[in-house]
């Protein structure tokens, strides 16, 4: 029995969701090996551990009149990532480098205003040397593309952000 592509796509994003190391299936006539690099519960406790110290070297460095107004402007900032609350986050649904485009030379699968609907592709994502293309589950416009082209992406990273009005 082989696997197909769909089959393989389902285990890695099964290890990526269980946080498990390495996982490896052999058959007699085929053997995969699938391994993490990173559990996903140590690098959430990774960036839990520095954003506190980065905190703190911020406030150690701001004086009280700039403290004051860097929480002016913090709070001048938050009103827009309320708007944010009324659009649809698409999220990564594996690990992997996200590609806006299917070649170097090629247009982008979506852009900042293309309306969308279920089932069109959004995106690739590499794993493990085999590309994922990325669909739609949701219709709307996209208002804004959260990720660089050829970057590194996570589990659950948000990718884009959809008006579904």
């Amino acid at each position: 029995m082989k696997m197909n592509i769909k089959e393989i796509q389902d285990l890695i994003k099964f290890v990526s969701r269980q946080n498990v190391t390495e996982v490896e299936i052999e058959q007699k006539d085929f053997k995969i090996t699938i391994k993490s690099e990173v559990k996903q519960a140590e690098a959430q406790q990774f960036v839990l551990q520095q954003a506190p110290v980065q905190a703190m070297q911020q406030v150690a460095a701001v004086s009280a009149p700039a403290a004051a107004a860097a929480a002016a402007a913090a709070a001048a900032a938050a009103p827009p990532a309320d708007d944010d609350s009324k659009y649809i986050t698409v999220l990564s649904p594996m690990i992997g480098t996200f590609y806006r485009s299917s070649g170097p030379d090629k247009d982008a699968f979506v852009g900042v205003g293309d309306t969308i609907k279920p089932g069109d592709v959004l995106a690739i994502i590499e794993a493990m040397k085999l590309f994922n293309e990325i669909e739609s589950e949701v219709s709307g416009k996209i208002v804004k593309v959260l990720v660089d082209d050829s970057s590194p992406v996570e589990y659950d990273q948000p990718l884009f952000l959809v008006d579904p009005s």
